[in-house]
Protein backbone atom coordinates (compact mmCIF):
# COMPACT_ATOMS: atom_id res chain seq x y z
CA UNK A 1 0.00 0.00 0.00
CA UNK A 2 1.27 3.48 -0.89
CA UNK A 3 -0.12 6.57 0.81
CA UNK A 4 -0.08 10.12 -0.54
CA UNK A 5 -0.68 13.19 1.57
CA UNK A 6 -2.78 12.55 4.65
CA UNK A 7 -3.18 8.90 5.60
CA UNK A 8 -6.52 9.02 7.41
CA UNK A 9 -8.90 11.78 6.33
CA UNK A 10 -11.53 13.59 8.40
CA UNK A 11 -14.21 10.92 7.78
CA UNK A 12 -11.86 8.20 9.02
CA UNK A 13 -11.10 6.74 5.58
CA UNK A 14 -7.67 5.44 4.65
CA UNK A 15 -6.29 7.28 1.61
CA UNK A 16 -3.89 4.99 -0.22
CA UNK A 17 -3.14 3.12 -3.42
CA UNK A 18 -3.21 -0.66 -3.08
CA UNK A 19 -0.39 -2.03 -5.21
CA UNK A 20 1.30 -5.38 -5.77
CA UNK A 21 4.74 -3.76 -5.41
CA UNK A 22 5.95 -2.13 -2.23
CA UNK A 23 9.50 -0.99 -2.84
CA UNK A 24 11.45 0.82 -5.56
CA UNK A 25 12.28 0.60 -8.32
CA UNK A 26 8.85 0.79 -9.90
CA UNK A 27 8.14 -1.78 -12.59
CA UNK A 28 7.85 -0.39 -16.14
CA UNK A 29 4.57 1.37 -16.87
CA UNK A 30 3.09 -1.50 -18.94
CA UNK A 31 4.15 -4.19 -16.45
CA UNK A 32 1.08 -5.81 -14.79
CA UNK A 33 2.77 -5.41 -11.39
CA UNK A 34 2.46 -1.63 -11.83
CA UNK A 35 -1.34 -1.78 -11.81
CA UNK A 36 -3.24 -0.83 -8.68
CA UNK A 37 -6.42 -2.19 -7.19
CA UNK A 38 -7.69 1.40 -7.22
CA UNK A 39 -7.26 1.64 -10.99
CA UNK A 40 -9.02 -1.68 -11.53
CA UNK A 41 -12.01 -0.44 -9.51
CA UNK A 42 -12.14 2.72 -11.64
CA UNK A 43 -11.77 0.76 -14.91
CA UNK A 44 -14.63 -1.56 -14.03
CA UNK A 45 -16.93 1.26 -12.91
CA UNK A 46 -17.00 0.30 -9.23
CA UNK A 47 -15.10 3.37 -8.03
CA UNK A 48 -15.19 7.01 -9.03
CA UNK A 49 -11.88 8.74 -9.60
CA UNK A 50 -11.79 11.50 -6.98
CA UNK A 51 -8.55 13.48 -7.42
CA UNK A 52 -8.02 16.28 -4.90
CA UNK A 53 -5.20 18.80 -5.26
CA UNK A 54 -2.51 18.77 -3.88
CA UNK A 55 -2.55 14.95 -3.46
CA UNK A 56 -2.60 14.13 -7.17
CA UNK A 57 -0.94 11.23 -8.96
CA UNK A 58 1.88 12.03 -11.37
CA UNK A 59 0.85 13.30 -14.82
CA UNK A 60 0.96 9.93 -16.58
CA UNK A 61 -0.87 8.17 -13.73
CA UNK A 62 -3.44 10.99 -13.61
CA UNK A 63 -4.04 10.59 -17.34
CA UNK A 64 -4.32 6.82 -16.95
CA UNK A 65 -6.93 7.18 -14.19
CA UNK A 66 -8.94 9.83 -16.05
CA UNK A 67 -8.95 7.67 -19.20
CA UNK A 68 -10.07 4.62 -17.21
CA UNK A 69 -12.86 6.61 -15.53
CA UNK A 70 -13.99 8.06 -18.84
CA UNK A 71 -14.18 4.61 -20.50
CA UNK A 72 -16.14 3.15 -17.58
CA UNK A 73 -18.55 6.11 -17.71
CA UNK A 74 -19.00 6.01 -21.49
CA UNK A 75 -19.46 2.24 -21.58
CA UNK A 76 -21.71 2.27 -18.49
CA UNK A 77 -19.71 -0.31 -16.57
CA UNK A 78 -20.19 -1.41 -12.96
CA UNK A 79 -22.20 1.01 -10.86
CA UNK A 80 -22.85 3.21 -13.92
CA UNK A 81 -24.58 0.22 -15.51
CA UNK A 82 -26.46 -0.88 -12.41
CA UNK A 83 -27.58 2.55 -11.18
CA UNK A 84 -27.26 4.89 -14.18
CA UNK A 85 -26.09 8.44 -14.55
CA UNK A 86 -28.15 9.50 -11.53
CA UNK A 87 -25.97 7.51 -9.13
CA UNK A 88 -25.34 9.60 -6.01
CA UNK A 89 -21.57 9.67 -5.60
CA UNK A 90 -19.89 9.44 -2.21
CA UNK A 91 -18.92 13.09 -2.02
CA UNK A 92 -22.44 14.13 -3.07
CA UNK A 93 -23.92 11.90 -0.38
CA UNK A 94 -21.63 13.37 2.28
CA UNK A 95 -22.63 16.91 1.19
CA UNK A 96 -26.31 15.94 1.59
CA UNK A 97 -25.62 14.63 5.09
CA UNK A 98 -23.92 17.88 6.08
CA UNK A 99 -26.74 19.97 4.63
CA UNK A 100 -29.42 17.93 6.40
CA UNK A 101 -27.68 17.22 9.70
CA UNK A 102 -29.81 17.52 12.81
CA UNK A 103 -28.99 20.46 15.03
CA UNK A 104 -27.67 19.71 18.52
CA UNK A 105 -30.39 19.88 21.16
CA UNK A 106 -30.83 23.22 22.91
CA UNK A 107 -28.68 25.05 20.35
CA UNK A 108 -29.91 27.40 17.66
CA UNK A 109 -29.43 26.09 14.13
CA UNK A 110 -26.48 27.54 12.22
CA UNK A 111 -27.27 29.96 9.41
CA UNK A 112 -27.80 28.25 6.05
CA UNK A 113 -24.60 29.82 4.73
CA UNK A 114 -22.59 27.90 7.37
CA UNK A 115 -24.20 24.58 6.39
CA UNK A 116 -23.48 25.24 2.73
CA UNK A 117 -19.87 26.24 3.50
CA UNK A 118 -19.39 22.98 5.43
CA UNK A 119 -20.94 20.84 2.70
CA UNK A 120 -19.13 22.45 -0.25
CA UNK A 121 -15.47 23.01 0.66
CA UNK A 122 -13.76 21.96 -2.57
CA UNK A 123 -13.68 23.80 -5.88
CA UNK A 124 -14.35 21.70 -8.97
CA UNK A 125 -12.15 22.01 -12.06
CA UNK A 126 -12.67 20.42 -15.47
CA UNK A 127 -9.58 18.21 -15.71
CA UNK A 128 -9.58 18.44 -19.52
CA UNK A 129 -9.81 22.20 -20.01
CA UNK A 130 -8.50 23.27 -16.56
CA UNK A 131 -11.52 25.58 -16.28
CA UNK A 132 -12.54 26.39 -12.71
CA UNK A 133 -16.22 25.46 -12.26
CA UNK A 134 -16.42 26.64 -8.65
CA UNK A 135 -17.91 25.22 -5.49
CA UNK A 136 -21.25 24.34 -7.05
CA UNK A 137 -20.52 23.81 -10.75
CA UNK A 138 -19.42 20.18 -10.64
CA UNK A 139 -22.74 18.93 -12.04
CA UNK A 140 -21.98 20.67 -15.36
CA UNK A 141 -19.41 18.02 -16.30
CA UNK A 142 -19.38 14.24 -16.18
CA UNK A 143 -17.79 12.60 -13.10
CA UNK A 144 -14.66 11.35 -14.94
CA UNK A 145 -13.62 14.94 -15.70
CA UNK A 146 -13.86 16.38 -12.19
CA UNK A 147 -10.72 17.51 -10.42
CA UNK A 148 -11.09 18.95 -6.93
CA UNK A 149 -9.08 21.68 -5.21
CA UNK A 150 -9.37 22.72 -1.58
CA UNK A 151 -10.39 26.38 -1.41
CA UNK A 152 -7.29 27.25 0.59
CA UNK A 153 -5.09 25.76 -2.17
CA UNK A 154 -6.81 27.38 -5.15
CA UNK A 155 -4.33 30.24 -5.65
CA UNK A 156 -1.39 27.83 -5.64
CA UNK A 157 -3.20 25.35 -7.91
CA UNK A 158 -4.00 28.12 -10.41
CA UNK A 159 -0.29 28.55 -11.07
CA UNK A 160 0.86 24.95 -10.83
CA UNK A 161 -2.00 23.39 -12.81
CA UNK A 162 -2.57 26.37 -15.13
CA UNK A 163 -6.20 26.75 -14.03
CA UNK A 164 -8.42 29.52 -15.39
CA UNK A 165 -11.84 31.02 -14.81
CA UNK A 166 -14.68 30.36 -17.29
CA UNK A 167 -14.45 32.39 -20.48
Amino acid sequence: MVVTGEVIEENGRLLAYVTPWLSPPLPPRDDPRRRTFNLELIETGWAVFFPIYPSLPRDTDLTLAVDAAEKAWQNKLGAWHDFGDGLLLGYEYRACLKLGAADPANEPPPPPSERVAEAFRRVCVDVRSREILGLFGYHRIDPPHRLWVWQKDLAEARGILDLHDPV
